[in-house]
């Protein structure tokens, strides 16, 4: 053993440096395999074949839980996704999660409002809950009053929900997208008129307001997750199981590079540092 180990560090110590990739091809070789594990999962994924399950999370439980005491209470439920518009990876994350807490609602016959502040959201999130209570089997239980543009403005916004909420006093409100200062506003005045929240943000300067304030919570990408377990769409649920083999495969890498460097193999040290 250790005769071969001598042998492979004296090979990796006379490796020339052409073979060494360099700092760019690394990082596109890195992004090719990303994509070719997307694409492979995105494929077993659409012809059916079995996939890692998404562990689901307490918070997603808690959906149906919180629609279920408003539904008892006799009070609605409040939904927001945040101030960005249709482009950030939020907002799309939160999509899905919509139209399950609309279909869930509309089973329970309980209401829900949701606020917007951006118009194009505002006309999809329209189609997405008009189409969750028609394939629940309740369409005429859909209220396009109760699907709300507010204003762009960020603070004109927040207190449009503070007037929301004050009038409503749902029993539940969910905060699911990117969100700036007005969150813990947001989440304060839920928590005035008693409502159980639960919250979803990518944004890591709002996670402490959500952990704090929340009563259920999603951090990070636990929300893309979360999109794609309640979806079940292919793609989401196909680049979800992705990225985790991916982050798989570099901690293995990891591994490796710690056993080179103690093991003394410099050649191969050299090229784990540019990975």
């Amino acid at each position: 053993m250790a005769s071969w180990i001598a042998a492979t560090k004296a090979a990796a110590t006379k490796a020339p440096a052409g073979l060494l990739l360099s700092g760019s091809a690394v990082s596109f070789v890195a992004i090719a395999v990303f994509g070719i594990l997307v694409w492979l999962m995105v494929s077993r994924a659409r012809s059916g074949q079995a996939l890692r399950p998404i562990r689901r999370l307490t918070a997603l439980d808690a959906i149906d839980e919180v629609i279920g005491r408003s539904t008892e209470m006799g009070q609605p439920v409040h939904y927001t996704m945040g101030l960005q518009g249709i482009t950030d990876s939020g907002t799309i994350a939160s999509l899905p999660v919509l139209g399950y807490v609309a279909g869930q609602c509309a089973r329970y016959d309980t209401r829900l409002i949701q606020t917007s502040n951006d118009p194009i959201v505002y006309a999809l999130v329209c189609e997405i809950i008009q189409q969750a209570y028609l394939e629940a089997g309740r369409p005429e239980a859909y209220n396009p009053d109760d699907v709300r543009f507010l204003t762009q403005t960020q603070f004109a916004y927040t207190a449009g929900v503070f007037e929301v909420l004050q009038r409503e006093r749902p029993g539940a409100q969910v905060l699911f997208g990117d969100f700036f200062g007005e969150a813990l506003m947001i989440i304060e005045a839920g928590a005035a008129v008693g409502a159980v929240q639960i919250g979803a943000t990518q944004d890591v300067q709002q996670v402490p307001f959500f952990v704090a304030g929340c009563d259920y919570y999603l951090i990070g990408e636990e929300m893309y997750a979360a999109s794609a377990y309640l979806s079940h769409d292919p793609l989401l649920t196909g680049t979800i199981v992705a990225e985790d083999l991916y982050k798989f495969l570099i901690f293995a890498l990891i591994v490796a590079g710690v056993l080179a460097v103690n093991l003394g193999l410099p050649g191969f040290a050299t090229f784990l540092k540019n990975v």
